[in-house]
């Protein structure tokens, strides 16, 4: 296992040399002990400071990202030249492993929301490692088929939602990612602004600014300075419209309606 010396202790999932299970924390806890050192061998780790850039639109794709710790937001620029936070990526996930495929330029930018621990591993050695390790081109397969039909669910859903809808799902998903639970309610230190909370929903700031005002009045939610308290799910999921749905199978997916960038 010299391949993993100098990773994160997150980056280490057990020492069993069998098949990962799917515990929702992306592609790299989908692999075996040995396929994670022989991974790590053909990547190189940096790490990244909170805010740091991991690369910019438009930037030449030649590697990928591979997760190690922390978490990434992913940007994009609106033809009016508004930035939109379209996505959250974190613990395990891979990014930036389209753009090689297809365009040959980063599609979007990826930024650090807190300290990031990332495997850069280049397209080459990462197709050679597919090629490789026929089990874990399965599992890449297996990930990138989910990610497809989550992106295609959450697309279909704006002909159907409000944009209020989407906010609430946004925070119900931000919930499981970030959350913290005591007596019922769900503490959230959220490092997103309103205008990056708008753009995961898809929908306005002044949206956000009325829902919130909205919730707070009616008790479902507590907000601070880039923090959130759920104080009553169940109404948030109403709000979403679950209460109509039989648990959404994006409810516990990718924050964002995760467009296959960067």
């Amino acid at each position: 296992m010299a391949g993993l010396t100098g990773l994160p202790h997150q980056a280490f999932g057990g020492d069993r040399d069998t098949l990962g299970t799917d515990t929702g924390q992306g592609f790299w806890w989908l692999l075996t002990a040995s396929e994670r050192g022989d991974l790590s061998a053909a990547g190189q780790l940096r790490i990244y400071k909170p805010g740091a850039i991991l690369c910019n639109e438009g930037d030449l794709a030649t590697h990928l990202f591979v997760l190690l710790a922390g978490s990434v937001k992913i940007c994009s620029v609106t033809p009016d030249g508004d930035r939109l936070v379209i996505a959250l990526r974190g613990l395990g996930d891979v990014i930036g492993e389209i753009s090689g495929e297809t365009t040959g330029q980063r599609e979007a930018t990826v930024q650090a929301i807190d300290s990031v621990h990332a495997l850069i591993v280049g397209y080459e050695r990462f197709g050679a490692f597919l090629e490789s390790h026929p089990k874990a081109a399965r599992v890449y397969t297996r990930v990138m088929i989910q990610r497809w039909a989550e992106a295609a669910e959450m697309l279909s859903t704006l002909r159907v939602t409000t944009g209020t809808q989407r906010l609430a799902a946004v925070l119900l998903q931000l919930a499981e990612r970030y959350g913290n639970g005591t007596d019922g309610e769900i503490h959230m230190a959220i490092p997103l602004s309103q205008e990056e909370l708008a753009g995961l929903g898809f929908t306005s700031r002044t949206t956000v600014i009325r829902a919130f005002r909205n919730w707070r009045r009616r008790g479902f939610i507590r907000t601070g300075q880039r923090r959130i308290t759920i104080l009553d799910q169940e109404a948030i999921r109403r709000a979403a419209g679950w209460a109509e749905r039989n648990s959404p199978r994006y409810a516990s997916g990718p924050v964002g309606l995760g467009r296959l960038i960067p």
